[in-house]
């Protein structure tokens, strides 16, 4: 286990809001989904956003983990749902364009970050890796967010914002954690009725050696 790095409670934990609320830990392991811009219907994420926004000024940070965990049932999870619905161009369901995408992921590893698990869905991207050195978080997503983009629309020559701006993130906290988060990743596209070519995934050896 010593390439994970999990969330120490005792280590002081950058925070800041774009969108939507983001911990940050130097070196910390994270469970990261960024979707695609017209993955989400706008009503429905309007709808969404109020309803967060009243819970957040109910709920001021620092979280409790219990507090934390509650925000992610009623509103990560609900995301999540909506995603796997299959809303919107859906072009990573283009092998193609998957194939940028898991190719960008593992680009800086072993040199910003390591990855674990990854899957490139139909609108949407969830990888589980831990940071190396100092490099933040938002810096990576950018980095994978602009080059992809600028890939992606080379190859079908649209043009516009291709992902969403912000992304959720979840520290990982322990191995239960992470074994966790490895198996909603490995079981997504079976969630979703994804049939083989219309996602892309990847797991590390360690995962697939002893996350059943």
């Amino acid at each position: 286990m010593s390439v994970f790095k999990f969330f120490n409670p005792f280590v002081d934990v950058e925070k800041h809001t774009t969108v939507l609320p983001h911990w940050e830990q130097p070196g910390a392991s994270y469970f990261v989904t960024f979707r695609l811009a017209d993955a989400l219907p706008r009503q429905k994420l309007d709808d969404w956003k109020r309803e967060r926004d009243e819970w957040l000024e109910a709920h001021p940070q620092p979280w409790s983990e219990e507090v934390e965990k509650e925000y992610h049932e009623r509103f990560s999870s609900t995301i999540e749902r909506w995603l796997d619905a299959g809303h919107g161009s859906c072009v990573l369901r283009d092998p193609n364009a998957a194939r940028i995408v898991g190719d960008a992921l593992n680009h800086f590893e072993g040199v910003r970050c390591v990855q674990h698990a990854w899957v490139v869905m139909p609108n949407h991207v969830h990888a589980l890796f831990t940071l190396l050195g100092e490099h933040p978080l938002d810096e990576l997503l950018h980095s994978w967010k602009s080059f992809t983009s600028n890939r992606i629309h080379e190859m079908t020559g649209a043009d516009g914002r291709l992902w969403q701006r912000d992304y959720f993130d979840r520290l990982i906290r322990d191995e239960t954690h992470l074994r966790n988060c490895v198996r909603y990743i490995r079981k997504n596209p079976a969630k979703a009725r994804l049939p083989s070519g219309e996602y892309l995934q990847f797991e590390s050896d360690w995962v697939r050696e002893r996350v059943q």
